[in-house]
């Protein structure tokens, strides 16, 4: 199950900044046949987020393979809700299906268009504030993701500037939640610095949930609702 994965320690230990963790985090495992590469030795852990938001996508042509275009999502520091953290910790089962509850439990915070295809161009985040997900206390902002005018993934929190390129992708376990659209959920990346971050250099997506195209019924934009954790490092 992917929340026993949780329990299974990957090569490195991994140091945590903030003071209010008791319990070092460690990122999870999928179980298949390949896992994304642990950290480089030295790398430390600055926060996880939750990440609520969209994937986009664009089609030529009906019938044609749908090809990704950037993301949107806010982002919320659930570090302190990692299993062993401290008095507001999750549980392993909890904790592992976090992403499924944004993703299935709230609106994506984003001002979308109403034809489905993105969000609005010019102001495509709603107000910085906290997410308030059922029974948890409400989620602190932490910051948003976006892809710049030149295509990179970028992810701007308190702690630095991330501007990431793939180093490594794995499928998301067949446990993983589809989300509402049943889409599927996308994959799990490692990235590295592709140059101009500040204080960050490596950042990891992983348990995903939705976020996969829709399929292309014709020539257009498209976009999915999704929700992941990401963890960043310096």
């Amino acid at each position: 199950m992917l929340a026993n994965s949780l329990l299974l320690l990957v090569s490195a230990t991994l140091a945590m900044a903030s003071p209010c963790v008791r319990t070092s985090p460690t990122l999870p495992v999928n179980g298949g046949d390949k896992e994304l590469p642990s950290p480089p030795a030295g790398a430390t852990l600055q926060r996880i987020a939750l990440g609520l938001g969209i994937q986009n996508y664009t089609c030529t042509a009906a019938g044609s393979e749908a090809t990704a275009t950037g993301a949107l999502a806010m982002l919320y520091d659930i570090t302190h809700l990692y299993p062993g953290a401290g008095r507001r910790a999750l549980d392993a089962d909890a904790w592992a299906g976090l992403s499924a509850k944004a993703l299935n439990g709230h609106a994506v915070p984003l001002n979308l268009l109403a034809d489905g295809t993105g969000a609005d161009a010019q102001n495509p985040f709603t107000a910085d504030a906290a997410l308030q997900l059922d029974d948890l206390a409400d989620l602190p902002f932490l910051g948003h993701h976006y892809f710049n005018a030149a295509g990179i993934p970028t992810f701007a929190i308190s702690a630095g500037t991330f501007l990431g390129k793939k180093i490594d992708g794995i499928n998301a376990p067949a446990s993983a939640d589809p989300g509402p659209d049943g889409t599927g959920a996308v994959t799990w990346l490692y990235l590295g610095d592709a140059g101009g971050s500040e204080g960050l250099k490596y950042t990891y997506r992983v348990l995903t949930a939705g976020g996969n195209s829709h399929g292309c019924k014709a020539a257009g934009k498209d976009s999915t609702s999704y929700a992941t954790t990401y963890w960043f490092f310096s």
